[in-house]
């Protein structure tokens, strides 16, 4: 359950969430929705190369489906398939907005074998994708572009190798503009948004000044939702070059 507490000057409402007291609800995936979804990939992004499925799933079955670097792409991109089997709980007027499904971008050294997973320094993106599909379900509230969920209330990084301690949605700038919505229905759209990390400073300068001001700043830093773990703060000044 969602619980508005305030509004930014930037705009953003600031929500309390609590969870839902419920037992655990085992989940099985749509099979003709994952087909859908990885058909979709394949035609706007590349190959699925895997698909790395939950073996056991509460509320919905999250699948990652993965497409390995290419010379047109040369960074691991990971989609998301099963957050959209359940409508979210969007405001009103936004009932057309109620399915997404998550992607997150990493570099091409990134190591995604199976022994590398096993740390946290490798496997956190991917960990943090799955919750954040299973996030709005669980605590009855909505995810869309703009929105950003901090790592606690006060955010503590999201893991131990970095100093990241939230995420931001936000509509992908690194695929065609034909992949982010997934019409399967007249009453039924997916919409795909990518996940991108922040520091505190970012999450703090996307509250008082908007989303749009936040991602002026990456542009000028010459970033995108490609994670980079070793790159600056986009709200501090940058120095001059000479």
């Amino acid at each position: 359950m969602e619980i508005p507490d305030e509004v930014t000057s930037g705009g953003s409402t600031v929500y309390r969430h609590e969870a839902r007291s419920r037992e655990f609800e085992v989940a099985i995936g749509d099979e003709q929705s994952i087909r859908r979804i990885d058909a979709h990939i394949e035609k706007y992004i590349g190959e699925v190369n895997s698909v790395w499925h939950e073996l056991v799933s509460d509320l919905v079955h999250i699948d990652v489906h993965w497409v390995r670097p290419t010379e047109e792409r040369p960074f691991h991109t990971l989609v998301t398939s099963g957050m959209s089997d359940r409508a979210m709980s969007p405001p009103e007027g936004a009932e057309e907005l109620a399915y997404t499904e998550l992607m997150v971008c990493l570099p091409s050294d990134w190591k995604l074998d199976e022994n590398s997973l096993e740390e946290s320094k490798n496997y956190w993106p991917i960990q943090w994708l799955k919750y954040l599909a299973r996030f709005p379900h669980e605590y009855e509230t909505w995810l869309f572009d703009g929105h950003t969920v901090p790592n606690g209330d006060p955010a503590e990084p999201l893991d131990p190798s970095n100093d990241f301690i939230g995420w931001l949605l936000t509509f992908p700038s690194t695929v065609p503009q034909e992949f982010i919505e997934l019409k399967l229905s007249d009453d039924k759209s997916i919409y795909f948004l990518a996940i991108v990390p922040l520091f505190q400073n970012e999450m703090d300068y996307k509250l008082h000044k908007g989303t749009a001001k936040l991602l002026e700043r990456f542009d000028q830093a010459g970033y995108n939702e490609v994670i980079d773990v070793g790159r600056k703060d986009v709200t501090k000044r940058r120095f001059w070059r000479f």
